[in-house]
């Protein structure tokens, strides 16, 4: 039986160019793989958008091997409505709405792919983004596919037979590859590149917060060099494939692809107006040593205007903030599983989902000072920049206490979404 995958694309914004490449990505993958490609659509736009998506994908020419699904809200709903309500969960209300939030969820939409991923039978999901475009070399797009689909859910002594480069540990051997990304080149991944062009001292300032409080000095300047800068503006020469313990830095959400046997177990923090909501499972597959493949086939960034009119621009800096804070819980439960290290995976090499529970749970009694110090830091960079920047520390301001709030309330839904996860999984896939 041909490998069936889910090759996913959320969006919120005009992107039928990026619907024809992603088109062709999945031609590609079931043409040169024989794969059975459930092309998945998750249109959040408004309805205008939505209509010329949906013209775009009507008139894609068909292909052997390659179904499109075209979802808006409307139809994620409804999916979600029934797979709620058959799983029999308590509070099918809060679950909709961790599922399905009114306001942007980076998280939350991967949430829907994995759980439709499921429901259409797919052992892989592969995730692009809308912002982002295909390199070109030698006149062919440069589909990451090519590197996701020979390993995935194999054991990685089967990549090592092979030849594939490695520098795995071969006591690892036996995990299944659970994991296959790159990075992106381009523009930065996080839509902040005005305030390094306007001061550097408080670019450093503001960046550095998402380390952790106790770091020194030379790490956080380490740190924010290497920070949102993905693999730079080097473009695509020729393939380099590594078999590893994948480190989270070196992959990009835009540009990943994950066994099931990660998603099906573990889902994404549902966390909403939070840049980087999403690469959690990132850091508990690099945690817990599960196998992947770092490539290099990297996707092109760009920025939409969007973030950077009067209503985007404070919309997404509170999203920056709001993902500065959720760092004082994040690197509690990154200090408490890398020091799980195996005890992370049952018999079977998969994710006990307890343990995730466990140090979630840990880090909402965490005491707030160093959030309360990132909010300062914050309010005294943005003043200095002036202009828009200090009018969004006023807006930052009259919010802090809710904003404290949530960064501890998000983890806490999170954890609940942990323990639900499986019965929700199981019903989709039923």
């Amino acid at each position: 039986m041909n490998q069936r995958i889910c090759l996913c694309l959320p969006t919120n914004r005009p992107c039928s160019a990026t619907l024809t490449a992603l088109h062709a990505e999945a031609a590609y993958a079931a043409g040169h793989f024989g794969a059975d490609v459930q092309l998945l659509i998750l249109d959040s736009s408004d309805a205008r958008t939505r209509a010329e998506h949906a013209r775009v994908a009507a008139g894609l020419h068909p292909v052997p091997g390659v179904t499109v699904h075209h979802l808006d809200e409307a139809a994620q709903r409804a999916f979600l409505r029934r797979t709620i309500g058959r799983a029999g969960l308590s509070a099918p209300d809060r679950l909709l709405r961790l599922m399905l939030p009114p306001a942007v969820s980076y998280g939350a939409c991967t949430n829907r792919a994995f759980l439709l991923a499921a429901a259409l039978g797919c052992r892989s999901l592969h995730r692009r983004d809308s912002d982002s475009a295909y390199q070109l070399h030698a006149g062919q797009p440069v589909f990451p596919v090519h590197h996701e689909l020979p390993w995935l859910g194999r054991p990685a002594a089967e990549a090592m037979a092979d030849g594939l480069h490695t520098d795995l540990d071969t006591a690892l051997s036996a995990r299944p590859v659970s994991l296959a990304g790159a990075s992106f080149i381009g523009e930065l991944s996080v839509d902040i590149a005005e305030v390094r062009r306007l001061d550097e001292g408080v670019y450093h300032d503001v960046v550095s917060l998402w380390a952790p409080g106790d770091w020194s000095e030379e790490r956080k300047r380490h740190l924010v060099e290497e920070s949102f800068t993905g693999a730079g503006t080097a473009r695509f020469t020729g393939d380099r494939a590594t078999l590893t313990v994948v480190d989270p830095m070196r992959v990009d959400m835009c540009n990943v692809a994950l066994d099931r046997a990660v998603y099906e177990r573990i889902p994404l923090p549902p966390a909403t107006d939070t840049i980087g909501s999403d690469y959690f499972l990132l850091h508990l597959i690099h945690d817990a040593a599960l196998p992947g493949i770092l490539h290099n086939r990297h996707i092109e960034n760009f920025h939409t205007p969007e973030r950077r009119t009067d209503t985007g621009f404070p919309a997404y800096q509170r999203r920056f903030v709001k993902f500065l804070l959720s760092m004082l819980h994040f690197h509690h439960v990154y200090d408490r599983m890398a020091a799980e290290g195996a005890g992370l995976l049952d018999a079977r090499h998969q994710a006990r989902a307890d343990r995730i529970v466990e140090f979630l749970r840990e880090s909402t009694a965490l005491d707030r000072t160093e959030n309360v110090w990132r909010l300062d830091r914050v309010d005294t960079a943005y003043r200095k920049l002036g202009g828009r920047y200090a009018t969004f520390a006023d807006r930052l301001a009259a919010e802090r206490d809710r904003l404290l709030d949530e960064a501890a309330s998000d983890i806490e839904d999170y954890a609940y979404l942990v323990e639900v996860w499986p019965a929700l999984i199981e019903t989709a896939r039923a």
